[in-house]
């Protein structure tokens, strides 16, 4: 079997390209994930950071984001504005701070940025607001 492969690799070089670039952007993300310097946690286990460690919860969705509710206590400072108002927190540069957003990919930036700034125990809420929801969680709504 294993004999016939460069026959199919050859034969075939857009299945070829296909598997080579779905293979590197597997191993990127991998290589991302193991060096980013943030915890990434889903909601119950972030409750625990919240709860035990005090930390600051950080929202960072943006201004018309907010109407669903938000998580109680939490700050919010839009991401398009966190690195002008990252003074506003730098209080809690050696406090755990957990971040927020709607689905957890803007959070997972503002997580680095905050890494980037000096921050020491950031952690990214893992599906953001939304897993918050589906779990159960409450929110606080205006």
């Amino acid at each position: 079997m294993l004999e016939r492969l460069p026959e199919f690799l050859g034969n075939h070089p857009l299945l070829t390209g296909a598997l080579i670039a779905v293979v590197a952007l597997i191993l990127y993300t991998e290589f991302q994930r193991a060096t980013r310097k943030y915890r990434a946690l889903p909601p119950s286990e972030a409750v625990r950071v919240m709860n035990r460690e005090g930390a600051l919860v950080l929202d960072v969705r943006e201004d018309n984001e907010l109407t669903g509710g938000r998580i109680a206590a939490s700050r919010h400072i839009p991401m398009g504005v966190l690195k002008k108002r990252i003074t506003d927190i730098e209080r809690y540069k050696e406090s755990p701070v957990v971040v927020y957003c709607r689905s957890g990919a803007r959070s997972a930036v503002a997580a680095s940025q905050l890494v980037s700034a000096g921050f020491t125990d950031v952690t990214n809420l893992q599906g953001g607001i939304q897993a918050w929801q589906s779990a159960g969680l409450p929110v606080k709504k205006k």
